[in-house]
């Protein structure tokens, strides 16, 4: 596992937040992979431009709790630490693709595939540990026996890889290094990324706990100088015995700045690179627009203060009231000082610029298919086919000024190589189909007047009955009465948020619910009924989709009559007044009521009586406005096929494992980071889940809970296959597979926004590339960037 990827998986992004390339090489015509949405902002410079020495500060969300990134607890810092001063075989390029590190690496290579795989590195004669030490066999050894899984005393994140080799041993010399697996392997450049020293590696004790806090041994352009987490600083200094081209920084400061410090942390100029949200680089780009500008500012706390209400400040706060003109006097003086205080951080960002570009992870729309309505997949391909993905990705990207377009893998982002758009295995986005598999599924308009009606009627029944029963009767229905009572006090006191189907009884707790006040009260259209065999019709076409991308056909899913006669089946279902089923032929009319102006007249939809409604889980911190804004058009998206989503927002340090690690949600808004290495990384996040011993669900990653045992051979068979293309074919099947089950959908790559000086060079928004921590630097005065953002 790469540095770049020692957290890939162990941590879920909350979606809010080098040298110059010409020209992306590899991206021909026919490449399914195509290029990056969005190009990297490193303001990128030649070396000769950049000037030697200087510090630099980088802003860090906390410092790294370990340096040992294959512990559970690594995290960003981690990885950029590992990054600066250990050795990558391979490193990911602007593409996010592995390639080899020749600081590293001379060659690497299969050079045996029968009877077993083998692979043969190469090392870089020059390469050497800061003890002087060369690095060598030794050390791959004791990194494979830590990682690999058979000791437990090693405490690991993960052994994914490391488990499938047999043995590690010397070539010709210490500077060659021969694995043998014991199972083929497809990611072996993911292995021996970074490399530890086997001080570290070669004892459980070194291992546990001798890289927690520092780092005695290393081999990178830097080396770990100290901690001072006191001051909340890690300090990288130039390492001396580097081989490679020689570092342009004195130092590089990782600088601890919470986000909600970082304006502030900006503006007195305590860091030189910083991530920043939305919000931050707006006020960036305000603050160098109002340079040279006199008078107040038009933005920030009092701007929105008109005259009239000025005037009325004063005449309260001059008034003979005086409680209220102490009020007012005292939020006058707050005012004048939050507008003074803002003015003066406006001055400081001034000396930033914003460097932007797309983050190597999507934000996806996750759909608990564990239990509730969201169980049927017919449900969950109705939610996903109401989506509007590409408005979606235009509400957070646009503003921003980047490239808006939705994301098209599970398993990769548009660039890489197993990257292919495998969405139209699912279909793309029509309102009257969704609501024609809601009506297979069984959810209708009329189904909750039909339960209201019914319940009326018993009710009338029972009052009849309450005057012919005797006086034991009476208590008998005193007794009912006090039961339900009871079971309305278990729910009160179970403090769930709770609807009432839209009859408006309900306990109000502020929670908004998309639909439930937009129909007339008994508005409830005519119900669609819809043909039995649309779900088996649904099934034979996601599969024919399938299979034009090359998918074998599942047989416990078949149906063994054609798509053909399906079609006809349902043609004669259609004749007789029934709805068209999911993906219904071309030319086939909508029944009326199907689309989104006849969604919105029939009301919300219902089965047995209780009204479809999915709890939307979000998080309620300040940094998480764009995404409750997305689930809010999501919100609107599904009411067109009425669907009701009732919002409820929670701390954000609770969201994750609260909610949606413990499945305590029905919709979600979460990242995953891209991997290069998708066939090992992904396959936990959308394995199947399995029972067990304890009686438990072992779901892994995998918090939608939706998986089938046809993806995880997909998975199985792609990590184990060691012809590249065919390999990343066998992921692009599994993602497609992974498409139809509509247990998540990809809406969008996550923006990339980093504060930073404009002097700074080799450094900004990296999008996939791993930084060149040597070439980083201050420019030259006089010098300038050799160009912006590189193209798409």
């Amino acid at each position: 596992m790469s540095h770049d990827r020692a957290r890939v998986r162990s941590v879920v992004f909350l979606a809010t937040g080098v040298l110059a390339l010409p020209a992306l090489a590899g991206c021909s015509s026919h490449d399914e992979a195509g290029r990056p949405v969005a190009g990297q902002d490193v303001a990128p410079a030649a070396r000769d431009m950049v000037a030697d020495g200087g510090t630099m500060n980088w802003a860090v969300d906390e410092l790294p709790e370990t340096f040992n990134s294959f512990q559970a607890d690594a995290d960003e810092a981690t990885a950029r630490v590992a990054g600066a001063v250990l050795p990558s075989l391979f490193r990911l390029d602007a593409q996010g693709r592995a390639q080899p590190n020749a600081d590293f690496l001379e060659s690497a290579e299969v050079v045996e595939r029968e009877p077993q795989q083998v692979v043969l590195y190469k090392l870089n004669q020059q390469a050497v540990w800061s003890d002087g030490r060369e690095i060598g066999a030794d050390d791959f050894a004791a990194q494979w026996r830590a990682l690999s899984g058979r000791d437990s005393a090693y405490w690991t994140a993960r052994n994914a890889g490391y488990d499938r080799i047999a043995k590690v041993e010397r070539g010709a010399n210490n500077l060659e290094v021969r694995v043998t697996f014991a199972k083929p392997y497809a990611d072996w450049r993911s292995l021996f990324s970074p490399l530890y020293p086997k001080q570290i590696m070669g004892t459980p004790d070194s291992f546990n706990d001798g890289a927690r806090r520092k780092l005695k041994v290393t081999a990178g352009p830097f080396a770990l100088s100290g901690t001072d987490r006191k001051v909340g600083d890690v300090t990288l200094e130039r390492n001396a015995r580097w081989w490679g081209s020689p570092a342009k920084l004195d130092k590089i400061v990782l600088r601890k700045v919470g986000r909600a410090e970082r304006a502030e942390a900006l503006a007195k100029g305590r860091v030189d690179l910083a991530a920043i949200d939305a919000a931050e680089a707006g006020r960036i780009s305000r603050a160098a627009a109002d340079k040279g500008g006199e008078g107040p500012l038009a933005h920030g706390p009092g701007a929105a203060i008109t005259p009239a209400r000025a005037l009325r400040s004063w005449a309260i706060a001059h008034g003979s009231d005086e409680e209220a003109a102490d009020a007012e006097i005292e939020a006058r003086a707050k005012t004048r000082k939050a507008v003074k205080r803002y003015a003066t951080e406006q001055e400081g960002l001034r000396g930033y610029v914003v460097r932007k570009s797309l983050e190597p992870a999507y934000t996806q729309l996750a759909l608990n298919g564990s239990e509730g309505p969201l169980a049927d997949d017919r449900v969950r391909r109705a939610v996903a086919r109401a989506l509007d993905r590409g408005e979606l990705a235009k509400t957070v990207l646009k503003p921003l000024g980047l490239p808006a377009e939705p994301v098209g893998s599970h398993l990769a982002l548009a660039g890489q190589q197993a990257y292919a758009d495998n969405s139209g295995a699912l279909g793309e986005q029509d309102t009257a189909e969704a609501r024609a598999l809601l009506a297979d599924a069984g959810w209708t308009p009329g189904a909750l007047l039909k339960g209201k009606k019914e319940e009326g009627e018993k009710e009338k029944g029972e009052e009849r009955e309450k005057e012919e029963k005797t006086a034991g009767g009476e208590s008998d229905a005193k007794d009912e009465k006090a039961a339900k009572d009871e079971k309305t006090e278990k729910s009160k006191d179970s403090g769930e948020d709770s609807t009432d189907g839209g009859d408006g009884d309900s306990n109000d707790d502020g929670t908004y619910i998309v639909g439930e006040e937009d129909s007339k009260p008994g508005d409830y259209g005519t119900t669609v009924l819809a043909p039995a065999p649309a779900a088996a019709y649904q099934r034979a076409v996601l599969n024919r989709q399938a299979d034009a991308l090359g998918l074998p056909r599942e047989a416990d899913k078949e149906k063994k009559k054609e798509p053909a006669d399906h079609a006809k089946q349902h043609s004669r279902d259609q004749a007789k007044g029934g709805a068209p089923g999911a993906y219904a032929p071309k030319g086939t009319a909508a029944p009326k009521g199907s689309g989104a102006e006849g969604a919105a007249a029939a009301g919300p939809l219902a089965k047995d009586g209780k009204p479809l409604t999915l709890r939307f889980v979000l998080p309620s911190g300040d940094g998480s406005e764009p995404l409750r804004a997305v689930a809010d058009r999501i919100s609107r998206m599904l009411q067109k096929i009425g669907v009701r989503t009732e919002t409820a927002k929670v701390a954000d340090e609770s969201y994750f494992k609260d909610h949606i690690a413990s499945g305590q949600y029905d919709l979600a808004l979460y990242s995953w980071p891209a991997s290069a290495f998708p066939a090992t990384d992904a396959r936990p996040i959308f394995a199947k889940p399995v029972p067990a011993a304890d009686g438990s669900l072992n779901v892994e990653q995998n918090y939608t809970r939706v998986g089938t045992d046809h993806i995880d051979q997909l998975f199985d068979q792609a990590v184990g296959e060691l012809d590249e293309e065919t390999s990343r074919s066998l992921v692009k099947k599994a993602d497609a597979r992974i498409w139809a089950e509509a247990g998540s959908i990809p809406l969008y790559q996550r923006p990339q926004l980093l504060a930073a000086r404009p002097n700074l060079a080799n450094a900004g928004a990296f999008g996939f590339q791993a930084p060149h921590y040597e070439d980083i630097g201050f420019l030259k005065p006089g010098a300038k960037p050799s160009g912006g953002p590189s193209a798409k």
